[in-house]
């Protein structure tokens, strides 16, 4: 027996309860990853080069892992909270002027002054991503825009409607749109000029007599249209009312002409005063009837839509479980401002810790795959979540009886070596 084995025993030892001290230390680290101390035995090379000595020279440590299983997930109240539920790692960079890739699992995000996405538990890492509008290429740092939506002119009106076959033809004429008993039934609509200014654009349905000319008979609707408080009327300066188009239906109550009409509100005379908004319009507003039908059943409004919409300002913005960073504005639309990425290796045993919750990639590790968080290997994202630390305390603390008993059992033998010498040197 010699001194070596003990001593080598109580350096791993001493090593082991470090490794223990350091995963105890960061229970609470958001995305921590676990580290197990492994051990080698060592023989010492005979002189002769005959082979091992079959006694050992005593332990080294051969690698210090870290465990990279999954932690459990916790929810939070920060909106840029984002947890990883299967394998990958956030990309970050230290800042704007060095993209040096840095990864990690420490989810815990804000927004700097700028806009941008960083994380200060990692020393203020801005996250990479891929920018609103592209789906690959090289990550990049990830920033919020908060520009307004600038607003869409109303160019086109979609109807869907079902008219009444059951009802009579109006007996007061011509059509008035303050006296209801000049039309049978009638729908609205909001449109929207240059300037997002919204005008509410009334539609009218008046009935016509079947026409028993033709076998079978068919029988037409007129469409008319009031905007505001304003009456579309056919001349500059007149009071006629336009009617925008006539619908006819066959005795099966379907559609056969009429469809397709459309709304002029750039004409001169009375209907250019319909907006007052400042606004422009389009010099013709689309008004499609397409699907609609004729029925023994009461009127009803199956459809309505249009595509303008007034300005938008940012609300409100979230991060979906494939990395879609989703704002939500004012006008009640939504748009992409960005992907979340995630990196993932062949060998994440291979990354170098850097502290502050990051690692660098070397060549052990393999080469870094950036792909969208849902697709292929990568895991899923979890907004206002994070990922706990994966340590387990119960484990740790079995494992530091455990080491520190190594320890008293490695210092009992270079006791007992201590007193076989001394009993050595005593002999006479």
């Amino acid at each position: 027996m010699s001194f070596q084995q003990g001593l080598s025993g109580l350096n791993g030892a001493a090593k082991s309860l470090d490794v223990i001290g350091n995963n105890v230390a960061n229970a609470s680290t958001v995305g921590f990853k676990q580290s197990q101390t492994q051990f080698a035995d060592m023989y010492a090379n005979s002189m002769n080069r005959s082979g091992n000595s079959p006694v050992g020279i005593g332990v080294t440590v051969a690698n210090v892992a870290q465990q990279f299983t999954q932690g459990n997930i916790s929810s939070s109240n920060n909106p840029l909270d984002i947890a990883i539920n299967g394998d990958g790692f956030f990309q970050v960079a230290p800042s704007l002027t060095d993209l040096s890739p840095m990864y990690g699992r420490n989810g815990q995000f804000q927004l700097d002054k700028n806009g941008y996405i960083v994380n200060p538990s990692m020393n203020g890492a801005y996250l990479m991503g891929w920018a609103a509008g592209t789906s690959g290429g090289d990550p990049v740092a990830l920033q919020i825009d908060t520009s307004a939506i600038p607003a869409t002119t109303t160019t086109s009106i979609t109807t869907k409607v079902n008219l009444d076959s059951r009802l009579d033809t109006p007996t007061t004429t011509p059509f008035n749109a303050a006296d209801p008993t000049t039309y049978n039934n009638s729908t609205g609509v909001t449109i929207y000029d240059s300037l997002g200014n919204p005008y509410s654009v009334q539609t009218y349905y008046v009935k016509h007599d079947p026409d028993t000319t033709v076998t079978p008979p068919t029988t037409s609707w007129d469409v008319y249209a009031k905007v505001g408080d304003k009456t579309l009327v056919t001349t500059s300066g007149g009071s006629v009312p336009l009617s925008l188009g006539t619908m006819t239906f066959d005795s099966t109550g379907a559609l056969i002409s009429g469809g397709t009409m459309s709304i002029d509100l750039t004409a001169t005379g009375a209907n250019s005063d319909v907006a007052a908004g400042g606004g422009n319009f389009a010099s013709a507003i689309s008004l499609s009837y397409t699907g609609s039908t004729q029925t023994g059943s009461a009127f009803v409004n199956l459809a309505q839509s249009q595509n303008g919409m007034p300005p938008g300002t940012l609300s409100s913005f979230s991060i979906d479980k494939d990395g879609s960073i989703v704002g939500s504005y004012s006008n009640q639309q939504t748009k992409n401002l960005g992907t979340v990425v995630l990196v993932n290796f062949a060998n994440p045993n291979g990354l170098q810790p850097l502290g502050n919750n990051l690692y660098q990639a070397t060549g052990a590790a393999g080469s870094a795959l950036v792909g969208k968080p849902t697709t292929g290997t990568f895991g899923t994202l979890q907004a206002r979540a994070v990922e706990d630390s994966n340590v387990d305390l119960t484990a740790e603390l079995v494992n530091m009886i455990v080491a520190q008993r190594v320890y008293q059992a490695n210092s009992q033998t270079i006791k007992v070596q201590d007193t076989v010498l001394q009993t050595l040197v005593s002999l006479r």
